[in-house]
């Protein structure tokens, strides 16, 4: 068995082509769109933080109102860039997603991306302090975040406050117990899956990574995905972890998704980003049993537990739970994910 959703980066346009074109479409049709996969079956609505671009961005909003409409779908991200938030606010934030969903986020961070423009974050308001880079802000906001997120009182309360406080020092509220163990951390090399692992947080894999052997993408990231657990086990964490993998996969059946994705066999890409040599994992678009067969033999799935499909947000709502449905149907039993 394995848990299956969806991830959407939330990209918007004003082109006549787009079947999103403001950011307010992008909004509602992602909450119609989570409605819809739980109403399919599927486990969870994970949406994708960018900065000054035209795609998603302050994701609590988004959050609070897909867990308002919706009773069991987990709902999360995938992933936040941690260089540009406060995680003081951010712990209020998620604690009241978290209460409203009934304890159903599972929030996604991260270092961050390339982004739109030079150095986004100190438009935020955030530098990184003498001696850090960008990234280790970005893991220091990270690790401020998960400090409070235990609920313990740290801040020493007011002789003369305004309403009545509790007995000793006080902490972030509201407070949703639990959350700390559905922390995730997007990581894109071997390095930080370990660092995350020692956090005790979940792991995301997305589909690119530090080409660290030269070999397939998958090969790459299912070793990985096996180092985070051995660095899991031998930090000691009580709880069992999770662990994500991100897939672009269409199931043809029938015209429109042969129109739209059935352009012949897809292969890894290899490529810079932000100064890293990083393996781009392929897309995977074929008719259902050969779809079975190509996903049979991607070992970063076979040792992930839950799988994220990254949808075509722009095609619009019911086309997107078309491809969720095809691969619930038509995929996943055939592989025993249901």
């Amino acid at each position: 068995m394995k848990k299956i959703g969806f991830l959407s980066f939330g990209h918007w346009s004003p082109s006549p082509q787009s079947g999103t074109r403001s950011a307010g479409d992008v909004l509602l049709q992602s909450i119609d769109l989570a409605v819809a996969a739980e109403e399919l079956g599927a486990d969870g609505a994970y949406f994708r933080v960018h900065h000054f671009a035209r795609q998603l961005a302050s994701p609590f909003p988004l959050l609070a109102a897909v867990g308002a409409r919706t009773s069991r779908i987990e709902i999360g991200t995938g992933v936040i860039d941690m260089r540009y938030e406060n995680p003081l606010y951010m712990a209020e934030d998620a604690g009241s997603a978290d209460l409203i969903s009934r304890g159903r986020l599972q929030l996604g961070l991260s270092r961050g991306s390339p982004e739109q423009v030079v150095e986004g974050w100190r438009h935020f308001g955030y530098a990184p302090a003498p001696g850090e880079t960008d990234a280790d802000m970005g893991r220091r906001h990270t690790e401020v975040l998960m400090e409070v997120l235990r609920g313990e009182g740290f801040a020493e309360p007011s002789p003369r406050p305004m309403f009545p406080n509790p007995p000793g020092l006080l902490r972030i509220e509201p407070h949703s117990a639990g959350l700390r163990d559905r922390i995730w951390w997007g990581s894109a090399s071997d390095a930080t899956a370990r660092w995350a692992a020692e956090k005790g947080m979940n792991l995301q894999s997305s589909t690119l990574k530090a080409d660290e052997t030269g070999e397939p993408f998958h090969v790459q990231q299912a070793r990985q995905i096996r180092a985070y657990r051995e660095a899991w086990a031998a930090a000691g964490h009580e709880r069992e972890p999770r662990v994500s993998v991100s897939r672009s996969i269409f199931a043809l059946v029938n015209d429109q998704d042969r129109a739209y994705f059935g352009r012949g066999k897809d292969s890894d890409q290899v490529g810079v980003i932000d100064n890293m040599r990083a393996v781009f994992g392929r897309s995977y678009a074929a008719e259902p049993d050969r779809l079975v067969d190509e996903l049979r033999a991607d070992e970063a799935i076979a040792e992930a537990d839950t799988l994220l499909l990254t949808v075509p947000n722009q095609l619009g709502v019911d086309y997107n739970a078309h491809v969720i449905e095809s691969i619930l149907r038509h995929v996943a039993p055939a592989l025993g994910w249901r």
